[in-house]
């Protein structure tokens, strides 16, 4: 089995007192969609530019396709990197911009030409070589800044946040466009976000960044179902905390959780084998209102509906269940003759102890 494309071995870097990378040890295979996923300041951008070449480590090594980096430009990396502001060249056409990398190869102009409107193609853009670059609309440069840097072949992309300044249709579209790219080239992507369903959508995994560290590493479905602490629980999606009291029971485990009552748990959904107080955590998709005349599903509380809030598919509940000092959040998809309930209703909510997650 072949090495990792990327591997980060105890990776720091200090800007004077600042640590904006803390011991970062990291590794990501060939062909992997991988994102660096965080708020503001957490270091995933400067982890980027330092696979990249445009930072130097302050201490560790960086491994691009088992080759130490320290000592080589960003120039002489097997890296491309595609920038948030796209840095697509304004008074060259767009053939000119994608095939720029290529101007210094040894490469005939003929056969530069046909690798460019291959290039074109791939990325949906055929037929436009000859256009302005500074005519296009934001998702065609998008495409533009991908070909420029895919045509060069390198065996890592580094994308900083390339879809921030998109529209949400349009962002939504680029997503699943680029993730496909990424499968049909088979070259190791690396995406750089603060956006948790742009990770989720388009990442084989993901790691989590606070203040220079990596929180959890693991797939998007690991990170949603089963986050390693309330702070990755909070930042991934949304979370309903209750206060919960968690004991042990002969040779079971038992929680007693505010508004839902005492319920047996499994030793798995109990984090290094905490005992009393915890948080119990329920993704609002887990809940559901059940509607008059309904027969009850599993566990069922009580509660009154505080808010709602309308999204078309969704309607977004806050529940006060009974015994609570704050509503809890229900995703409920809006069916064909689903009413819509209003502020004041008195309501039944359904769950499953299996959907809890227990937090210090």
């Amino acid at each position: 089995m072949s090495g990792p494309i990327v591997a980060l071995k105890g990776v720091h870097k200090s800007y004077g007192d600042y640590h904006a990378l803390r011991g970062i040890d990291l590794e990501i295979g060939a062909g992997e969609f991988f994102s660096l996923l965080g708020p503001s300041g957490c270091g995933k951008t400067t982890l980027l530019r330092t696979i990249a070449g445009f930072e130097d480590a302050s201490e560790g090594r960086v491994l691009l396709d088992g080759r130490d980096m320290a000592g080589v430009p960003a120039n002489r990396r097997p890296t491309n990197m595609v920038f948030q502001t796209y840095a697509v060249f304004p008074h060259l056409s767009v053939a000119e911009n994608v095939g720029f990398g290529l101007r210094r190869s040894q490469m005939p102009k003929p056969e530069r030409a046909r690798a460019v409107e291959a290039m074109l193609e791939q990325v949906g853009l055929g037929g436009l070589g000859r256009r302005a670059a500074h005519a296009l609309s934001g998702g065609q440069r998008q495409r533009v800044a991908l070909a420029r840097a895919l045509i060069l072949k390198p065996k890592v992309l580094l994308l900083d946040e390339p879809l921030s300044a998109l529209d949400r249709k349009l962002r939504e579209q680029m997503q699943h466009e680029l993730r496909s790219l990424q499968r049909q080239v088979g070259i190791t992507f690396i995406l750089v976000t603060h956006d948790q369903e742009e990770a989720l959508i388009m990442s084989d995994r993901i790691a989590v960044m606070f203040e220079g560290l990596i929180a959890q590493l693991a797939t998007p479905e690991d990170i949603y179902n089963r986050p390693v602490d309330r702070r990755v629980a909070e930042f991934i999606g949304v979370m309903n905390l209750l206060r919960a009291e968690i004991r042990r029971n002969g040779s079971g485990i038992e929680a007693e959780i505010e508004g839902l009552g005492t319920v047996p748990i499994e030793a798995r959904q109990v984090p290094g084998g905490l005992t009393g107080a915890a948080t119990a955590g329920l993704r609002p998709e887990t809940l559901t209102v059940l509607y008059e005349g309904q027969p009850d599903r599993g566990r069922v509380t009580h509660g009154n509906i505080e808010e709602e809030t309308y999204y078309g598919d969704m309607t977004y509940y806050g529940v006060r269940l009974d015994g609570t000092d704050r509503p809890v959040t229900i995703s409920m998809r809006n069916l064909p003759g689903r009413d819509i309930l209003d502020p004041g209703t008195r309501t039944r909510v359904a769950w499953s102890p299996e959907a809890l997650i227990f937090f210090p």
